[in-house]
């Protein structure tokens, strides 16, 4: 998403372990690990801006993490047809060297078909929900599961840019289509 705005970037995976903590509300737990994925990065890079972000699928209070097997994606996405989820991204942008670290949370409202388990299944088939939170992709075939959203369809795909860029502009990391003279 960064590139399709022209901005440049490297990706340096963090090593963290991901993983609520008992009772971590999901926007908390959001929070946490993006703040800690940034952090880690941060301490290799410190002069770099980095961004560390960090997406959760919610029913119901409860997380939905990445399904274990394709049982198991099937098994979330009977869970989610025909229902109303959040998703919830957070986000960490830190630049270590001028102490500046900024982070935010962003929901956005899911609503799924009601899905027949022939579509579920064939879903699953494809592959692609194997390794997504709440064992869909939004932006992939996985949009003819979802009758509609309410918030940042960014944020639904696992970073919500308008937000990171409005953080980004205040720390004066970006200058979209400034104009020169």
């Amino acid at each position: 998403m960064l590139r399709s705005l022209g901005l440049p970037f490297e990706i340096h995976p963090a090593q963290i372990e991901e993983k609520p903590f008992h009772g971590e509300e999901p926007a908390a737990f959001a929070a946490r690990m993006a703040r800690e994925k940034a952090q880690a990065v941060a301490s290799i890079h410190p002069d770099a801006v980095v961004i560390g972000a960090d997406t959760v699928v919610v029913l119901e209070g409860r997380i939905l993490g990445k399904p274990i097997d394709a049982a198991d994606a099937v098994r979330m996405l009977k869970e989610l047809r025909g229902q109303e989820h959040k998703v919830m991204t957070g986000f960490s942008v830190i630049v270590r060297e001028a102490g500046i670290e900024r982070n935010r949370v962003i929901t956005s409202t899911v609503f799924m078909r009601r899905l027949t388990d022939r579509e579920v299944e064939g879903y699953v088939a494809t592959g692609e929900p194997l390794d997504k939170a709440g064992a869909y992709a939004i932006q992939g075939i996985g949009a003819f599961l979802v009758e509609g959203i309410v918030g940042s369809y960014t944020n639904i795909v696992g970073l919500p840019l308008s937000e990171l860029l409005d953080e980004l502009e205040a720390i004066g990391a970006v200058r979209l289509f400034e104009q020169e003279g």
